[in-house]
């Protein structure tokens, strides 16, 4: 079972994420849960809405579930190498630019759903076999150092802050 993450383990601006999950929680029971509450919350959405920023500046919900799909990746991606003793640096990315550059509109959400869920399966399938000492590695992403699990965290923490803000900020509502 991979445990909470410490403060030493991260820089603090992943403490935002990291506090979103329950200290004692399962962490593989909130990830492997979050795509169906994802499906639930978009069930009745459609393409045309996902397409709607609701103010300047601000992603449509499909560039929202894009860009939580791109987060998936990258964070996971970054979790993997430290788990298996990758010593180089990993670079940062910037989320805007990406989600510039992906044109997620184009594609319908249910695709973008099903993205992510499959995504999630798989990472869920990777970590939950990693022992303690695996997930307590570290290594440096963005230019800060960062552990196994505390990436693990981030990656439920970031999608609950993105459900949050999909039900505030873009008024939907759960089913």
């Amino acid at each position: 079972m991979i445990t909470y993450p410490q403060a030493d383990e991260h820089i603090p601006y992943y403490r935002r994420y990291i506090e979103l999950v329950s200290q004692g929680a399962d962490i593989f029971a909130v990830l492997s849960h979050q795509p169906e509450e994802l499906r639930r919350l978009l069930q009745n959405v459609s393409d045309e809405q996902g397409n709607i920023h609701p103010a300047a500046g601000e992603w449509s919900i499909k560039e929202v579930i894009g860009h939580l799909c791109d987060a998936e990746r990258i964070l996971a991606f970054r979790a993997l190498c430290f788990a298996r003793g990758e010593k180089g640096a990993i670079l940062g990315f910037e989320p805007n630019d990406y989600v510039a550059e992906a044109n997620f509109n184009r594609r319908t959400l249910t695709d973008l759903v099903e993205e992510f869920n499959h995504l999630r399966l798989a990472n869920v399938l990777c970590f939950n076999r990693l022992t303690d000492a695996e997930s307590k590695r570290s290594g440096i992403a963005s230019d800060n150092p960062i552990s196994v699990r505390a990436l693990i965290f981030v990656l439920a923490g970031h999608v609950i802050h993105h459900v949050e803000s999909l039900k505030t900020v873009y008024q939907v509502e759960a089913v």
